[in-house]
C-alpha cells in the first residue's frame, strides 16, 4: 500500500497502524528527516515500510514512487491520500494569493495525481482501495481557512465522481473525516490567533492540544475497515470518524447519503 504525507500528521498515524496491522506500507512525503523518523518508529516496531521521497505535486515522482513499491512489494492495492497543507489561515483578502493556490496544489491536484498513479495496476488486478483524507470545511463553511476548505470540498466530490468510474473495475473510492486531532496544524491555528484563524477555531485547537484529540486508534480502525473487503459494497462516500461506520459492514447506503450533499448522516 502507499500513504502520502506519511511523515507526520495523519498520514504518519494511518501508516503506522497499517504497518503494525501487518501491511506492507509505502512512506511517500517531501522532507526526508521526517520519513526517516515514521520509518524507523515502524522499524522499531516490527513492522514493514518503504521510504519514498517525492512531491504529489509532480506526477513524475509519485509514477516513479508506484513503480518502486510494485517492484519492492510486488503490487499496489491500496491508497491512503492523506498528503495536505492548512494553506493561508484568515480572511481571504488578508492571505497571499501564491500561499492560496499552493493549497489546491498540494491537497487536491496532489491527490489526483496520486490516483493518476495509483489507478492503473489497481485496474489491471480489478481489486484496489483509495481512501483520500478529507477535514474540517469539506462539507461546511470554514471561515478563515478557504483554500483549506475549497481544496477538501473539492477531494470529496473528486472522489465521489472517481468512484463512479472505477465501479467496473472494482476500485472502491471513499473519503475518510478523521476528526480533530493533534497535527501541525493545531500548532499553526494557536500561532495564527483569534484575530486571523477566529475564536471558534482557536477554543477548538485549544482543547484538541490539551485532550490530543480523537484518539488514532479509532481512525486507524475506520481506514482498516475501509481498505479490507468488508467494505467492498462502499464507495463514494464521505464518512466521519464520529460516524457509526460499523454497521455500514451490515447495513446498505443508500446512494444520496453519506456524500458531499450529505443533508443527513442516518
Amino acid at each position: 500500500m502507499l500513504v502520502t504525507g506519511a511523515g507526520r500528521g495523519i498520514g504518519k498515524r494511518l501508516a503506522m497502524g497499517f504497518a503494525l496491522a501487518g501491511a506492507k506500507v509505502g512512506l511517500l512525503a517531501r522532507t526526508e528527516a521526517e520519513l526517516d523518523l515514521t520509518k524507523l518508529e515502524i522499524d522499531q516496531a516490527g513492522g514493514t515500510a518503504l521510504k519514498l521521497r517525492a512531491d504529489v505535486r509532480r506526477p513524475d515522482e509519485i509514477s516513479t514512487a508506484v513503480n518502486r513499491i510494485i517492484g519492492t512489494f510486488g503490487e499496489l492495492h491500496v491508497l491512503i491520500a492523506a498528503a495536505g497543507v492548512p494553506g493561508p489561515i484568515g480572511p481571504l483578502l488578508g492571505t497571499e494569493t501564491k500561499a492560496w493556490n499552493e493549497a489546491i496544489e498540494t491537497n487536491l491536484i496532489g491527490m489526483v495525481n496520486s490516483c493518476r498513479a495509483a489507478l492503473p495496476p489497481m485496474v489491471e488486478k480489478r481489486s484496489g482501495k483509495i481512501i483520500a483524507i478529507a477535514g474540517a470545511g469539506a462539507a461546511l463553511a470554514r471561515p478563515n481557512f478557504s483554500a483549506y476548505a475549497a481544496s477538501k470540498a473539492a477531494v470529496v466530490r473528486f472522489a465521489e465522481c472517481l468512484a463512479e468510474e472505477m465501479s467496473d473495475h472494482n476500485v472502491q473510492v471513499n473519503t475518510l473525516v478523521p476528526g480533530g486531532a493533534y497535527t501541525s496544524m493545531t500548532d499553526e491555528i494557536l500561532q495564527a490567533g483569534e484575530e486571523k484563524a477566529g475564536r471558534k477555531e482557536v477554543e477548538e485547537a485549544e482543547q484538541i492540544r490539551i485532550t490530543g484529540g480523537i484518539a488514532p486508534d479509532r481512525q486507524i480502525q475506520l481506514a482498516l475497515f475501509l481498505a479490507s473487503e468488508r467494505a467492498n459494497h462502499i464507495s463514494g462516500k464521505l464518512i466521519y470518524v464520529t460516524d457509526d461506520w460499523k454497521r455500514f459492514e451490515r447495513d446498505n447506503m443508500k446512494p444520496e447519503l453519506y456524500t458531499l450533499r450529505r443533508m443527513q448522516r442516518s
